[in-house]
């Protein structure tokens, strides 16, 4: 019993004595110095009753209550270290490699069971827990990887023998290097082709708005370069016939009748005489004192620039390309090769500084 309760008994105990001596000697009318007596008779019974209620204190016997409590010793640690495992990823020939201290504790085994290797059962389950998580997993993604095995492989779970509870500490995923170098060349390639794919479908949007709604027909060329140019109507006018050609070019077929009369006809080629010829030298040196033809280069310049196009107005390559299929619709094979060496690959801040090409 505890001190505060073997207290009050001891209490309660002498004082029920007292209390029954004292109504004895008030009836047989004791005499006087029998009081002293009865009071010593009372603090004798409580010190006696206090030293029993004290031999059976919390149940241990004395030689084992006075000895102090000592530590329980720890269980001895059962773990093991593993390294360099290969684990399968979401992509086939990219492996993780997986290290982590397994830790084991066994369980009570029945009557007549086999004897075990603790330590093979204990990492067969971790890895077998942790090939579930990596196999679903990009080799690309190894930290975040990492991180969801800590977490899977922090509690005790019972291995598929139900004979010890294994889990894992100091968990390491990783790729060997040269798979990191082969997986980040393969994300630029992907990356490049990506790009080239949106470049090439911008470049398709691009034919396919210019000669399947711009050039579609010559009306519809005209409202086209008139919501470019809606204060240029009179110069619009001017240029149908213009318009007129490069629709027809665009389409492979010959300028609608209606636009006929606006399209210029080709001046008849003109004989070349020499100096010594039927028209005397007067006529040479006056063919001599004519303006010379304008270079090829600045032709082009100028047709670009009535057509209202910049040095980086972003259609002017595909109006250079519709160029050449008019001049090689027409025969004009020399033109057209002016044009392809004028607009290949390149568009220089000043058009007129383009030299033409070497003959």
């Amino acid at each position: 019993m505890i001190g505060s309760g073997r207290y009050i008994m001891t209490v309660f105990v002498t004082l029920l004595l007292g209390l029954l001596l004292v109504i004895a000697g008030v009836a047989l009318q004791w005499p006087r110095w029998a009081w002293p007596v009865l009071a010593v008779v009372l603090i004798t019974a409580a010190m006696a009753v206090n030293r029993f209620m004290s031999r059976d204190r919390d149940g241990f016997p004395p030689h084992l209550a006075m000895e102090p409590d000592l530590p329980i010793p720890p269980a001895p640690r059962q773990e093991i270290r593993v390294s360099g495992v290969a684990l399968p990823s979401a992509v086939a020939d990219y492996d993780f490699l997986f290290s982590a201290t397994v830790r084991w504790n066994l369980l009570e085994s029945p009557d007549g069971a086999a004897l075990i290797n603790p330590s093979g059962l204990a990492v067969d389950a971790v890895l077998h827990r942790a090939r579930e998580i990596t196999a679903g997993q990009p080799p690309s993604r190894s930290a975040l990887v990492q991180h969801r095995l800590d977490g899977a492989l922090a509690t005790m779970q019972q291995d598929s023998s139900g004979r010890l509870l294994a889990m894992a500490l100091d968990v390491s995923l990783c790729l060997p290097d040269p798979d990191l170098e082969r997986l980040a060349k393969l994300s630029t390639v992907r990356k490049e082709r990506d790009v080239w794919e949106h470049e090439r479908n911008h470049e398709r949007n691009k034919r396919d708005y210019l000669g399947g709604d711009v050039l579609k027909d010559t009306g519809s060329a005209v409202v086209w370069w008139l919501s470019r140019n809606e204060d240029r109507i009179e110069e619009t006018v001017d240029r149908i016939g213009v318009l007129a050609r490069l629709t027809a070019a665009a389409n492979n077929d010959e300028v609608a009748p209606e636009f006929q009369h606006l399209v210029p006809t080709p001046a008849p080629p003109q004989p070349d005489f020499d100096r010594e010829g039927p028209l005397g030298p007067e006529t040479a040196q006056e063919r001599e004192e004519e303006p010379p033809e304008a270079e090829p280069g600045h032709r082009l310049d100028d047709v670009i620039a009535w057509f209202g196009f910049g040095p980086h107005d972003p259609d002017l390559a595909l109006f250079a390309e519709h160029l050449v299929k008019v001049a090689e619709a027409h025969g004009k094979t020399e033109a057209a090769a002016e044009i392809k060496y004028r607009f290949d690959g390149r568009m220089p801040e000043d058009p007129a500084e383009t030299p033409p090409p070497e003959s």
